[in-house]
């Protein structure tokens, strides 16, 4: 079966689960969004294969120019961690990030996701703007604390990830 991608009009964004094929271009899209940590390949592929129902990609002119990586969290199946999210300096602009977000959590919803949540730095702007946008455009409630320190966790070699979570009204009203 085809991708519709393929058929898209030229600068056209399409979103799809990604298949194992994708995990080299997923791995070199991260390596060109400094200041992404980047994963083995092989992490890469089996994001694109085993955690394809909690991950997408973004498309354009056949060339991947977005990722987000997610997975559900092991103790608590209503709520998606989202890894990374990688956008090519092509796509940058076009509300790409956020889009895959909606279009993701629009598709784990249906199987009881109530929320989301990640890890961010506090110098992270990018990040910060696109959680808090999305946020903002759902109605949802975001809230944030220190979650993997500096010191404790990473031995002092890397900034204090704080676990954001933003819990969805919608899917929070359909439960009760």
């Amino acid at each position: 079966m085809r991708d519709l991608s393929d058929t898209a009009p030229k600068g056209t964004l399409t979103f799809r689960k990604p298949v194992r094929e994708d995990g080299a271009a997923i791995w070199s899209l991260i390596g060109d969004c400094k200041p992404l940590d980047e994963n083995s390949m092989y992490c890469n592929l089996l994001q694109a294969d085993h955690f394809r129902d909690t991950c997408i990609v973004a498309e354009m002119d056949g060339e991947i120019v977005g990722w987000v990586s997610g997975y559900l969290l092991p103790h608590d199946a209503e709520t998606l961690f989202v890894w990374q999210v990688a956008v090519s300096e092509t796509a940058r602009g076009r509300g790409v990030g956020g889009r895959m977000l909606s279009a993701l959590f629009e598709r784990v919803e249906k199987d009881g996701v109530r929320r989301i949540q990640t890890t961010i730095t506090r110098d992270n702007d990018a990040s910060w703007a696109l959680f808090t946008g999305f946020a903002d455009r759902q109605d949802a409630l975001i809230s944030d604390e220190a979650h993997f320190t500096r010191d404790t966790h990473f031995d002092g070699n890397h900034d204090t990830e704080h676990m954001v979570t933003i819990d969805m009204p919608a899917a929070l009203r359909r439960v009760a």
